[in-house]
């Protein structure tokens, strides 16, 4: 099996010092696989994405949102509906970071699974940014895959711990996308947009818990809407180590279900892309190990593999 991971190294850009934000993640994570030695296994195959394109942009987001996003006519403090301050830079990532997950879905229809180390920014809305997200990557993906491969089932399935409620409300005119939030009952957005199917946990949900409600609400999405394709936010913000998830999960817990939700979709043959979602820990050591667990797990898929059922710890 092969195992493509589109990285890039834009991905992490100039940021302001103490922003809640933790944008050198991705550079941590991209060294923690590299630690764990993702840079040597045969079966791994790293990819270098483009930008995303404003003709694959507007099929999501209106053109006087995008103009304003490409032209920083948004204030510049940290109070946006995005959190971010705005930059030339900071417009760059976000275009490689879509672009990355537009790169993932593409590689996911040829081999069956492919893994983006950016993504899930799930709070963006048609017109406006929300919550740390300026694009809707997992829109513009779902919307590529509709008007460029004519699927008719595409299943995104949500594992941060808050609620995609940009992608709910983007998708809630359109049959042919399902959208299932499986997230934190008094978490961020404190106003929930409905999804096609919501699953709201209390606070201090651990592995059990958590792990028999995702089977017990996945597996008849699987069966009664039989997705083409599936975009997957692994959202690492469940472990209990977040400082803004509020849930008790393990790094281990992250590992069983990232294999979980892999291992169903390739079992029942349907395409898969993986984003890495949320997650944040000043401790970037810490927090590149939990969203490591995905690209274990999804290893661990590979009988051949010699890390294969291995998750990780930090060390």
């Amino acid at each position: 099996m092969t195992l493509p991971i589109i990285h890039h190294p834009g991905y992490s850009c100039e940021w302001p010092e103490r922003h809640p934000f933790p944008m050198a993640k991705f550079r941590a994570l991209r060294e923690r696989l590299s630690t764990l030695g993702f840079d040597a296994l045969d079966e791994v195959r790293w990819m270098t994405p483009r930008p995303a394109s404003s003709k694959a942009l507007l099929r999501t987001h209106t053109a006087d949102y995008l103009q304003r996003f490409y032209l920083g006519e948004i204030a510049t403090t940290r109070r946006t509906p995005s959190g971010f301050p705005w930059s030339p830079a900071l417009v760059e990532r976000t275009l490689l970071e879509v672009g990355g997950t537009l790169a993932t879905v593409e590689t996911a229809l040829e081999t069956g699974l492919a893994l983006n180390s950016a993504g899930g920014t799930h709070h963006a809305y048609a017109d406006r940014a929300s919550g740390y997200c300026l694009l809707n990557d997992l829109a513009v993906a779902a919307h590529g895959l509709l008007a460029e491969h004519r699927l008719e089932r595409i299943l995104i399935v949500d594992c941060d711990v808050h609620q995609g409620d940009g992608t709910a409300w983007i998708f809630r005119h359109e049959p042919r996308v399902f959208t299932f939030s499986i997230h934190g009952e008094a978490n961020f957005p404190f106003e929930k947009v409905q999804s096609d199917r919501d699953v709201a946990l209390p606070k201090g949900t651990g592995d059990d818990a958590y792990l028999r409600c995702l089977a017990r609400e996945l597996d008849p999405i699987l069966s009664d809407f039989r997705p083409q394709f599936v975009l997957f936010d692994a959202g690492a913000d469940v472990h209990a180590g977040d400082r803004l998830g509020h849930f008790s999960l393990s790094t281990e817990g992250l590992f069983r279900r990232d294999r979980f939700v892999l291992a169903r979709c390739r079992d029942l043959g349907i395409p898969v892309a993986a984003v890495i979602g949320g997650g944040y820990d000043r401790d970037l050591k810490a927090l590149a190990d939990r969203h490591a667990q995905l690209f274990l797990a999804a290893l661990a898929l590979n009988p051949e593999s010699s890390r294969s059922g291995e998750g990780s710890a930090a060390n």
